[in-house]
């Protein structure tokens, strides 16, 4: 290996192995106090266990690299890697341990929408969950999409029978949602297997080919224009969003503050190594970028191993869409029952089904707006995705704020080892990212910006709701 190879490997090897040691201190650290608020907690049977919840996390969060594949094409061989290591540092990790406090103090169903109406009120929890729910429509429309670029790797007429497809697959993914937890469980683990299965199979292949010369390029951001590197960080942060979601069913996980611990830690660390390992081969297999973001990962398969790697890359990839949109299903099905507990939803949300005890009309709303929202592209989707998904993601880190000046002697199982200071300082890391991506796309004068206007304009309809759900409790108490 050249010696520039070596000292570049040895940089990002301290780099992932202090942020994987910090941030599994931090988790670890505060399992041993999380037990003592367990027994509290877990006083009923719970269901979901750790690496239930782990796979679960995972299928929610990430899915695998499938949908990093732009990433190439528009950051570059230089730029690709630098946004990787640097996007889960200011984006993920001020995050995960945001939502991991929180969900220490309230692990209950409801997650988030809880928070912020214990910290700042009930009409931003309104917002939240109201932007959460818009937001978790737009993300699920984009797996119908991703299943069908991979599967055109065996049935290229597929593309003509698309919308057969894609509502087979929210359709069916709904059905399972409301079978229960146990069940979407079970089978994110079976998912899981088959999604991580071809990208081990990928890094051996990888390793053991000849013609393969690896080469570390140079991490820079020179040559990147601004839009180029507004829809990079749309991409990553796509690909790392969703961990608040996963706790929307807290209240269904057995011991569920030290099982999330656990899983969220497995989870962040199995979704880095396959990230980086498979733009690490990528970037150096030769493959043609354009083609990739195209095509899929089962063009690199093709290319280093042949159609039994390209065949099990696509499966991968198809499993990955429908996992991640039954997880992502069973996290946003919690929402609207929490708010029509509030008042701010129709009763016919709080209803639960007869058998199985789930949401039932929750996931059946929610799989037909899913079914007009998959309509749009993939970038499309993403644009509106991280727009509506940063803003509530903003209440949550005013709330972990406000709970530490209102309450800040509540019982935190596990407590972000900062004052409230520089937690404040840290939570700008995110949202300077969340700005400068949406910037870069407003500011491209030949680019399309229906998307972005249109996740705003979706923003400002909150306001709208809320004017409405006052206006008729005012007439409410007028009639009696």
């Amino acid at each position: 290996m050249h010696q520039k190879y070596t000292l570049y490997s040895l940089s990002i090897y301290r780099i992932l192995l202090y942020s994987s040691f910090t941030f599994n201190s931090l988790i670890f650290v505060s399992v041993d106090s999380a037990n003592s608020m367990n027994k509290t907690i877990s006083s009923t049977p719970r269901l979901l266990k750790t690496i239930s919840l782990a796979a679960v996390i995972f299928l929610t969060v990430s899915g695998g690299p499938y949908g990093l594949e732009p990433l190439l094409q528009y950051a570059g061989k230089d730029g690709a890697l630098l946004l990787l290591l640097l996007v889960p540092l200011l984006w993920d990790l001020p995050t995960i341990l945001t939502v991991l406090e929180l969900n220490s103090m309230m692990p209950v169903n409801g997650g988030y929408y809880k928070w912020v109406e214990r910290a700042i009120g009930k009409r931003w929890a309104f917002y939240e969950g109201w932007w959460t729910w818009l937001y978790s429509f737009t993300d699920l429309a984009i797996y119908p999409v991703l299943f069908v670029t991979y599967a055109s790797f065996f049935f290229p007429a597929i593309m003509e029978w698309k919308i057969p497809v894609f509502l087979a697959i929210i359709w069916g993914s709904a059905g399972l949602n409301i079978l229960g937890i146990v069940p979407v469980g079970r089978v994110s683990l079976f998912l899981g297997s088959i999604i991580i299965i071809p990208f081990v199979l990928l890094f051996g292949t990888a390793l053991f080919n000849s013609s393969l010369h690896f080469s570390m390029p140079s991490p820079s951001l020179d040559g990147i224009g601004f839009s180029a590197l507004g829809m990079s960080l749309y991409i990553v942060m796509w690909n790392f969003l969703g961990w608040d979601n996963t706790t929307t069913y807290a209240g269904e996980v057995d011991k569920p503050v030290r099982t999330y611990l656990i899983s969220t830690s497995i989870a962040f660390a199995v979704v880095l190594v396959l990230y980086i390992g498979t733009t690490l081969i990528a970037q150096n297999s030769g493959i043609d970028f354009a083609n990739l973001s195209d095509s899929g990962y089962p063009m690199l398969g093709l290319k280093l191993g042949g159609n039994w790697l390209a065949t099990l890359l696509s499966i991968g990839g198809m499993a990955s869409a429908v996992g991640i949109f039954s997880a992502v299903i069973l996290s946003i099905s919690r929402i609207p029952k929490a708010m029509a507990d509030d008042k701010f939803l129709p009763a016919l949300f709080s209803k639960s089904h007869p058998k199985f005890d789930t949401p039932y009309i929750s996931i059946i709303v929610c799989a037909t707006v899913v079914s007009f929202m998959a309509l749009w592209t993939f970038a499309e989707l993403v644009v509106i995705d991280i727009t509506l998904y940063g803003a509530g993601l903003f209440l949550e880190f005013i709330s972990l704020i406000v709970l530490r000046l209102k309450e800040p002697n509540a019982p935190r199982p596990f407590k972000i080892p900062l004052n409230t200071f520089t937690l404040c300082i840290i939570l700008l890391l995110p949202i300077g990212v969340y700005i400068t991506a949406l910037t870069s796309v407003l500011i491209k004068p030949e680019s399309d910006h229906t998307p972005a206007y249109f996740a705003i304009a979706l923003l400002l309809t909150a306001e709208i709701g809320w004017l409405i759900i006052k206006w008729r409790k005012k007439k409410t108490v007028s009639a009696e």
